[in-house]
């Protein structure tokens, strides 16, 4: 059984081979070897400090970045570049990393979600064979958001979705889904409305009423999406803590743990 990282948000600020975190991650993982680890990483900061710099206007809807021609472009630059530095970190610090981008080997694919969305899928399919072999060959693959669009072409997706869609396909014993986000609130607006458990139903509910909005939304769709198909633990988390998968696999930090 393996498990599934997802790194994220501000959690991703430093990626040099002296990032704290990425040290620490690294560390975290090693522990869990034997079973294996799988890596999803977002992008967010460096795709719009990117779009800035080329004068690129970023547009979100219901959370997630809709992708023009031009756009897609800067994320597939920005996210590579956070591929080799993730990859070089977790390298460095003496984990046996491989980078890789969703296109690889074509295990993670996904169609355009309409003219509006332009090259942005909402939902992917994920061959497992590729990350398996080398989860078995003892690599921790880590993975860049980009997939491949039916028509051949590249489609951006959301990293909690990739993330969530791997950890279903692969039967992943857990997903960790970490950004700079401690926990689900039951009021966005109140941090005293922390939620420690939520079942998928509180989170469809949450869905439905706009009590998750933003960028949360993409995140707690593929909590559901995962604890759905069998994932024994599903955790949204703060990756942004010192050894926060240490932490959050032994209930030490603070967590909304999804269950089905």
């Amino acid at each position: 059984m393996t498990v599934v990282v997802k790194l994220g948000g501000h959690a991703l600020d430093r990626v040099d081979a002296d990032a704290p975190r990425l040290v620490e991650l690294a560390a975290d993982v090693q522990a869990l070897r034997d079973e294996g680890v799988l890596i999803v990483h977002g992008g967010g900061p460096q795709i719009g400090e990117l779009s800035d710099r080329m004068g690129v206007t970023s547009h979100f809807s219901d959370g997630l970045r809709v992708t023009d021609t031009e756009t897609m472009r800067v994320v597939a630059w920005a996210l590579s570049e956070v591929n080799l530095a993730v990859t070089c970190a977790l390298v460095h610090a003496g984990l046996p990393a491989v980078g890789l981008a969703g296109v690889s080997g074509g295990m993670v694919q996904g169609t355009p979600a309409g003219p509006a969305w332009g090259r942005t899928a909402l939902d992917v399919d994920v061959d497992p064979a590729p990350l398996m072999a080398l989860v078995r060959a003892s690599w921790v693959p880590v993975i860049s958001p980009i997939a491949l669009a039916r028509d051949g072409g590249m489609v951006n997706v959301n990293a909690d979705t990739v993330a969530g869609s791997i950890a279903r396909a692969v039967g992943a014993r857990a997903l960790f889904l970490l950004s700079d986000v401690e926990q689900l609130r039951a009021d966005p607006d109140d941090a005293s409305s922390a939620l420690a458990h939520v079942t998928g139903e509180d989170i469809t509910r949450m869905l439905e009423s706009g009590a998750i909005r933003d960028g949360m939304r993409p995140k707690a769709r593929a909590a559901l999406d995962a604890v759905r198909a069998g994932a024994r633990r599903v955790v949204v988390g703060d990756g942004t803590r010192p050894h926060a998968v240490r932490d959050l696999l032994a209930d030490q930090a603070p967590s909304t743990e999804v269950v089905a």
